[in-house]
């Protein structure tokens, strides 16, 4: 059974089809997010209970947040040059397990020290898997359905308040102990699914997809409906990798060799890369901010309990991003290809609003109001998951894919590395969380309108993409 999981069906690559090595490794990927998200946000739900343990100032509980951020942000460009490199299906076995070890270790803490130790090494290793699985997917999975496949896997960033709720819950029925103790048994399990997948090979579903149809502008549109002449050109036959067709021999695995300072360089050449990169770190810096203070806001201004205030934090934007994923797959669908930039422009429109109404929510005195739009921008904000990634995906060539959603992670780390410590220096001076949270609201609205300024790049990125891809 070992590295079954995700084979070719029929034993043949089928570019023409959704998913030529089915669905497995999208459930499998699906799993190790959401397990990674709930260890992650296991803290801001048990926050409360542990300070009142151990007695600590808020900007000591806003720096372990920025602590653990910032050595995540140390691994990440090391992680994209090994996920280039190395078997991308045993990174990500191997980081899974350290997380297990690591929330254990939370859970079983004997002071503050080590227990702030854990989380920096829990979000260290947490980092290393990210540049793995988003490689993998791209080479699961063509451009037609890369959309559906990075949108239900980032959606596990939003369903990661399920760790938010179950850490409030556990931590008023039982300890905030227990929350961490649980979580270990579906990490060993999610190690076990991980060592089955099978590793695809690099590049090969692109080059299949641009032998198919070598026009840049329809290579890069292929995930919009096709008229009946470019269904004929688009749709290759099935490659089994043992062909020795002219075609196929041109297609192996692709391995980046380039020294590691000049991919990077070629990476960061990508405008819409680097658009996207850095609006999504200025979102994430109010994001992680607003989010991790969440309950405690609650609870101290609203007069929730912990459980509550856990349970309501975690739940909404659980629902908020179904709801944003659904509609952000069915518009970065429906718009790309038939809008400049069509993918970009529905997630870009999403953060922004978004923010916008997170801006308003914090406002409310009633906690129903504040639920209320809360779930709204959740939504809107989750339109951009299945968008954003699908779009990096299009711009990278496979051989820097790696490295490059490593770039998108270590801008994203390095921006949610601040909003919490950001949040508790300014509650600790000026005697509000709240003046704290709203500090973060200008860089969220800024950062969804880079992404909207990032259209006007990406046609001309992707379109090289594929070319590029043709070519061999």
């Amino acid at each position: 059974m070992v590295g079954t999981l995700g084979s070719p069906r029929g034993g043949a690559i089928d570019a023409a089809s959704r998913a030529p090595f089915g669905w497995a490794p999208l459930v499998v990927l699906f799993v190790v997010g959401f397990v990674d998200r709930i260890e992650h946000n296991l803290l801001s739900g048990v926050l409360p209970a542990v300070q009142r343990e151990w007695g600590f100032s808020d900007t000591a509980a806003g720096s372990i947040p920025t602590a653990a951020a910032l050595a995540a942000a140390v691994v990440a460009l090391p992680a994209g040059y090994l996920a280039d490199r190395l078997s991308r299906t045993r990174i990500i076995a191997v980081v899974v397990l350290v997380w297990a070890l690591a929330t254990l270790g939370s859970g079983l803490a004997t002071g503050f020290l080590m227990f702030y130790l854990m989380r920096v090494l829990l979000a260290a290793a947490e980092n290393i898997d990210n540049p793995a699985s988003g490689s993998l997917l791209a080479d699961y999975y063509p451009p037609v359905s890369r959309a559906k496949a990075y949108g239900l896997t980032r959606v596990t960033t939003h369903l990661g308040g399920v760790g938010t709720l179950l850490g409030g819950v556990l931590a008023q029925a039982f300890s905030w102990r227990t929350a961490f103790l649980v979580m270990v048994v579906p990490g060993v399990l999610t190690v076990l699914l991980a060592w089955l997948l099978r590793e695809p090979p690099r590049g090969r579903l692109d080059r299949l997809v641009a032998a198919g149809d070598t026009s840049p502008v329809s290579a890069v549109r292929a995930a919009a409906p096709a008229s009946p002449a470019h269904a004929c050109s688009a749709s290759p036959a099935s490659v089994s990798p043992a062909s020795a067709s002219p075609a196929s021999a041109s297609l192996s695995p692709v391995v980046a060799e380039l020294p590691f300072p000049r991919q990077l360089r070629q990476v960061l050449a990508i405008p819409t890369l680097v658009l996207v990169c850095a609006g999504l770190c200025l979102l994430t810096l109010g994001l992680s901010g607003i989010f991790y203070w969440l309950p405690t806001f609650m609870v101290r201004s609203l007069g929730a309990g912990t459980g509550t205030a856990g349970s309501l934090a975690g739940a909404i934007p659980v629902a908020g991003t179904l709801t944003g994923t659904l509609v952000g797959s069915w518009l970065g669908q429906r718009w790309h290809g038939t809008r400049k930039g069509g993918r970009l422009l529905a997630g870009g429109s999403g953060l922004t609003a978004g923010s916008l109404v997170l801006a308003v929510a914090l406002s409310m005195d009633s906690l129903g109001a504040m639920a209320g739009l809360l779930l709204l921008a959740s939504s809107l904000l989750a339109i951009a998951m299945p968008n954003l990634t699908a779009s990096l995906a299009d711009v990278v060539p496979a051989a820097s894919r790696g490295l490059g959603f490593a770039v998108l992670q270590l801008l994203t780390t390095v921006g949610g590395a601040f909003g919490s410590l950001v949040v508790g220096i300014a509650s600790d001076r000026f005697g509000s969380l709240l003046a704290g949270m709203y500090v973060l609201a200008p860089p969220m609205i800024v950062g969804g309108l880079l992404t909207l300024r990032a259209r006007t790049s990406y046609e001309r990125d992707a379109r090289k993409v594929m070319t590029d891809a043709a070519r061999g």
